[in-house]
């Protein structure tokens, strides 16, 4: 038995004793009663009785220890050509002077606090800030219209709203204030305060007895202290990004959180204290949270908070300047944007001008890691790429090839097998274990570990019934896929995203791994559109890299027979189109989902985290001319 076997073993035989060892590396003011309160399944609580405070982890303690000179944050922000260090010290100073700036407008423990910010310093501050008093605060992603806004102020009832006067974009400037108003004024709740960070790039005119200035405020505020807080309060609400329904208030709490992304540090990612960590993400997602923020800080990192894009700010090699540049050790970011660099920069000609001898490890995340682009990246960067698998529920991995245990071979498509903790099983409509390499629902038996959501912001029946209804006792992840013989999980699609062809349940993962395989292929994505004769059909589009000197046609052609060989005839693929880009949210998922309706000529809702709403009606034109999207 391996290590990485042995670890997992307790973490399933005793997970008692796994995390109470865990919970060693956190400072507490008072320990825990129990390590699992499972006494009222399915609402299940980690060190109930513990008090703790996530900032004093985070920022304070390490000062204490003698980090206060280390670079806690580097701010590299190429979109407005400015950068900047502060260390542990200089975090603590703001942090505690930002928490005086709360409390003196009456932010008090278990009070909301909505975050609407860029890619700044001051945004990881607001929400450190908050965890240092006990407040409880939801970044809301910048640029959300003010409608999705006013439904998270609406649902969560904040007492202020942090916000900036921009964020901006390659190709312009969103002004923060006239969406803070609207959507102020569209909310059925009354803000008591709105903090304005005023951005040289775009000043705003946003005036009032509510609005305070930020840096007027933090010259006259009393720094405050940490507040100790229940394990088990909430440390914040982040809203799910809303692409079916209304969006779900996800709570994570406090000390399960810092318990389990502490750990995940070394286990997971292998990174020791003071070593320079970057998830190239947005504050405004899990990933933000959990990695650009809380992990590295309460680890004792540097993190790197990158105000910017895989590509044009200001050009495909901007990563590997970040990596060279602050002598990166390990990074964390989405397939979709080394997908968008391997189309500007197929042959990684601009990687050549960099110095990466610090970089070890690359970790992706967020959309399934196809083949093609793992061995791209694994083949330009000489390094170990690692595919891992988890969601805003969760707040850390379910599955990875935890490197700071044992490093497993990599199977490409796959995320490698659970983490200590998750017990995760796929399993037939009926609830029974399907066979080993069987499609079925990916589920995880309960009680999550430690930092997976205990509930919903006021919530609980919905709780219930978007996560446990289908089976009862688990954990429906909403993805599926298989399990091999070795126990690597292969997520092959959204559960909605299974299509079902003459009877024959298909993947759309599986179609597009085939798909990339095409040199001249950049990226693609697969939905199934509705057919008389068998249900379903699979459609594919095909974003090519720049340069191909192919015709589109022929590279369509070529996809359709490589898919018939791979798969076979039942895939019944024989429709494909050449797109410029794919409808994608802001975090990077494909909207598969919206694509189906408008091939199948469905009413539809463009998601809230569209980044760019342009790209469906593109869609709507390239469907047309193979006979779907009929007006």
């Amino acid at each position: 038995m391996g290590r990485f076997d042995k670890v997992y073993q307790r973490s399933m035989e005793d997970p008692d004793g796994f995390w109470a060892e865990a919970a060693e590396d956190i400072a507490w003011y008072k320990k825990w009663d129990k390590v699992l309160d499972d006494s009222n399944p399915p609402f299940y609580k980690w060190f109930p009785g513990a008090e703790c405070n996530t900032c004093y982890n985070a920022v304070d303690r390490h000062v204490e220890d003698g980090r206060g000179e280390q670079a806690a944050i580097i701010y590299d922000s190429p979109i407005t050509g400015t950068g900047r260090t502060i260390t542990y010290a200089e975090l603590q100073d703001e942090t505690a002077r930002f928490a005086g700036v709360l409390s003196g407008l009456g932010v008090a423990k278990g009070d909301r606090v909505i975050i609407y910010m860029p890619m700044v310093p001051e945004t990881a501050v607001a929400m450190l800030a908050c965890a240092r008093i006990g407040a409880i605060h939801s970044v809301v992603f910048g640029g959300f219209a003010p409608t999705e806004l006013a439904t998270r102020i609406t649902d969560s009832k904040p007492k202020a709203i942090v916000t900036a006067s921009c964020g901006i974009e390659p190709s312009r400037i969103i002004e923060y204030g006239p969406i803070v108003k609207e959507a102020m004024e569209i909310s059925s709740h009354d803000v008591d305060n709105v903090v304005m960070l005023q951005r040289e790039q775009c000043r705003s005119d946003l005036t009032g007895p509510k609005i305070h200035d930020w840096t007027d405020a933090m010259v006259s505020a009393i720094p405050a202290d940490c507040v100790p807080v229940k394990a088990t309060d909430p440390l914040y609400i982040l809203y799910t990004s809303g692409t079916t329904g209304a969006p779900k208030g996800v709570v994570r709490d406090n000390g399960g959180h810092m318990v389990a992304l502490k750990w995940s540090m070394k286990n997971i990612y292998d990174v020791d204290p003071g070593e320079v960590y970057w998830a190239a993400s947005d504050v405004g997602w899990v990933v933000g949270h959990s990695y650009i923020v809380y992990a590295p800080l309460l680890h004792g990192c540097t993190t790197v908070l990158f105000e910017g894009k895989p590509v044009g700010t200001p050009d495909a090699g901007v990563f590997w300047r970040v990596i060279s540049d602050h002598k990166v050790c390990t990074m964390f970011t989405a397939p979709t944007a080394f997908r968008a660099i391997k189309r500007e920069d197929p042959a990684a000609k601009l990687l050549k001008q960099y110095d990466l001898s610090n970089f070890r490890t690359l970790f992706l995340a967020g959309e399934r890691t196809d083949p093609d682009t793992l061995h791209w990246a694994e083949n330009n960067l000489k390094v170990p790429v690692i595919d891992h698998w988890w969601q805003t529920e969760t707040g850390w991995s379910i599955g990875a090839n935890c490197i700071g245990i044992e490093k497993l071979p990599v199977k490409p498509g796959s995320p490698t097998r659970a983490v200590p903790g998750y017990d995760v099983q796929i399993l037939e409509p009926d609830g029974s274990e399907a066979p080993c390499g069987q499609m079925g629902a990916i589920c995880v038996k309960m009680p999550l570990p430690p930092s997976g959501l205990p509930t919903l912001w006021n919530a609980d029946q919905r709780y219930i019934s978007s996560y446990m209804a289908d089976f009862p006792g688990y954990y429906m992840t909403g993805d599926a896929g298989y399990m091999d013989e070795d126990g690597y999980i292969f997520v092959m699609a959204r559960t909605d995203d299974i299509i079902n062809v003459a009877g024959h349940r298909l993947s759309t993962g599986a179609i597009e791994e085939v798909l990339a395989e095409h040199p001249d292929v950049a990226e693609c994505a697969v939905i199934g559109v509705a057919d008389q004769l068998k249900g379903q059909l699979p459609l594919g589009f095909l974003v090519l890299n720049v340069g191909v000197d192919q015709e589109a046609g022929d590279i369509v052609g070529d996809s359709v027979r490589l898919v018939r060989v791979k798969i076979g005839a039942v895939a019944a693929f024989r429709t494909a189109v050449v797109v410029d880009r794919l409808p994608k949210t802001r975090s990077g998922k494909i909207l598969r989902g919206t694509m189906s309706c408008i091939a199948d000529g469905t009413d539809y809702k463009a998601p809230a985290t569209i980044e760019e709403p342009a790209v469906l009606d593109e869609i709507g034109v390239a469907l047309r001319t193979v006979g779907y999207a009929q007006e």
